[in-house]
């Protein structure tokens, strides 16, 4: 069993940052890569960005060149660090972990970005 737990999220006017973290733990092994989701209301989850194990990200277009993944993944752990945020990027933000086959997704953080 996999638990996939995220920090990080909170409240920031538009301009601001946030930086969020995860931590996954349990039994890891064959994983493809970590990385974030978010979900805003009425909309489908959509891929932010994602860390393989190799060391390349990747970014969905709407974040590139102002969201940064990072992290440790000898340690499952995965961090955003979100800059220039936009009212846009109001979501609930998932930290995923993906084995090819499955899935284990954490609870999600909220990001609220006022304009």
């Amino acid at each position: 069993q996999v638990q996939v737990v995220e920090s990080g999220g909170g409240l920031v006017q538009a301009g601001g940052s946030l930086r969020l973290s995860c931590a996954a733990s349990g039994i890891i092994f064959s994983r493809n890569y970590m990385g974030w989701y978010r979900q805003a209301p009425g909309k489908q989850r959509d891929m932010v960005a994602t860390l393989t194990s190799g060391g390349r990200t990747d970014y969905g277009d709407s974040v590139k060149g102002r969201f940064t993944i990072s992290g440790d993944m000898a340690k499952n752990t995965v961090y955003l660090q979100m800059n220039s945020l936009k009212p846009e990027d109001t979501a609930v933000y998932y930290c995923v972990v993906d084995f090819f086959t499955r899935r284990s997704w954490g609870q999600g953080t909220q990001v609220t970005v006022s304009s």
